[in-house]
C-alpha cells in the first residue's frame, strides 16, 4: 500500500511535537550550544550580521542561536524570530530577555508563509536545523528571499548525510525498522534531506539565490555515555516519537534499549563522542 504524504497533517504533528519537546529542548540548552556552537558561529559569519543588521530567524526554537545573533546586530540591530511552535518562542523570548536582549522579537509563524515579514525589510536571515523539516521547502525559500534586500543573505545550518551523523542515524535506521517504515523519498522534509552533494545548491537557485557556498562544519555531540545521548534524543526528539507512534509499548522500549546498544559504539575513554556533520549552506538575493 502506498502511503501519501500528507503535508497539513505533518505540520499539524510537528507543532504537536515542539508543543510538547519545548520544555527538555531548552533544559537541554548548553548541551545543545555546545554541540551546535561551531555550526551556528560559521552560519552568523556567512549571514554576514554586523551591527545594526536586521535578522530574520526562522524555526528559531529556543532560541539559541536568536540569541547569538542579536549580540552581534548590538543594540541598534534586530532580530525576529519565528516558529511554529509558540510554546518554545516562549522560551527565546524568557531567555532574550533574562539576557537583557531588548532587540528581540518572537513571532509565531510558519516558515512557508511569512506575511507578517515586509518584502525586503531584513538583511540577512538564518535558520538553524529547520530548513530541513519543512514540507516545502522550495516555498520556505522563496518566502525567507522575499523577505530579504538585494544583497542580502540567508544562512542556514543543516545536517549532511546519515553516514556522516551517527547519532541520530541509528536511532532513526532502527525506529524505522522497527516501525516498519520505508526511507523518505526525495523531496520530502527530514533530517538529511538537504545533506547530499549537490542537492542544497539546487534548492537555493532554484529559489533565486546567488553566490551559494557551502561549508562542512563537524559537530560531534560530546556527553557521558550513550545512556545520556538516548535520554536526550527520547526528551528532545519529537520526530523519533511520531515515528514509534504506530508501535506497542513493549516495542518502542525495545527499540530505546537496542538504541542505546547500539551507540555505545561511540564511547571511548572520553565519553560518548556521536559523530556528526553540519552543513552551513549559505546564499545571496540578487
Amino acid at each position: 500500500m502506498t502511503t501519501t504524504f500528507d503535508p497539513s497533517a505533518f505540520k499539524s504533528t510537528t507543532r504537536a511535537q515542539w508543543e510538547s519537546a519545548a520544555p527538555a529542548w531548552h533544559e537541554w540548552g548548553p548541551v545543545i550550544e555546545d554541540w551546535l556552537g561551531a555550526a551556528t558561529e560559521q552560519m552568523l559569519d556567512d549571514a554576514h550580521l554586523g551591527a545594526g543588521s536586521r535578522v530574520l530567524d526562522v524555526a528559531a526554537g529556543a532560541g539559541g542561536q536568536t540569541l547569538a545573533a542579536a549580540r552581534r546586530v548590538g543594540p541598534t540591530g534586530r532580530v525576529l524570530a519565528t516558529d511554529i511552535s509558540p510554546a518554545i518562542l516562549e522560551y527565546a523570548a524568557a531567555e532574550a530577555a533574562r539576557a537583557g536582549l531588548a532587540n528581540v522579537e518572537t513571532v509565531e509563524a510558519d516558515g512557508e508563509d511569512l506575511s507578517a515579514v515586509a518584502d525586503g525589510s531584513q538583511d540577512s536571515a538564518i535558520s538553524r536545523v529547520g530548513l530541513i523539516y519543512f514540507p516545502d521547502q522550495h516555498r520556505a525559500l522563496t518566502e525567507i528571499c522575499r523577505t530579504l534586500r538585494p544583497g542580502g543573505r540567508l544562512s542556514a545550518v543543516v545536517y549532511s548525510t546519515p553516514d556522516r551523523n551517527g547519532f541520530f542515524a541509528v536511532p532513526v535506521g532502527i525506529i524505522r525498522r522497527v516501525a516498519g517504515l520505508p526511507a523518505p523519498a526525495p523531496g520530502l522534509p527530514g533530517p538529511f534531506s538537504l545533506g547530499a552533494p549537490g542537492v542544497a545548491e539546487r534548492a537555493y537557485e532554484a529559489a533565486g539565490l546567488v553566490d551559494v557556498t557551502v561549508t562542512t562544519v563537524p559537530s560531534p555531540i560530546r556527553l557521558p555515555n550513550a545512556a545520556q545521548c538516548v535520554r536526550f534524543e527520547r526528551e528532545s526528539f519529537g520526530a523519533l516519537h511520531q515515528m514509534l507512534s504506530g508501535v506497542t509499548d513493549a516495542e518502542r522500549s525495545a527499540a530505546w534499549r537496542e538504541i542505546e546498544e547500539a551507540l555505545t559504539q561511540f564511547e571511548g575513554a572520553d565519553g560518548f563522542v556521536g559523530p556528526c556533520e553540519m552543513l552551513v549552506v549559505s546564499g545571496t538575493r540578487p
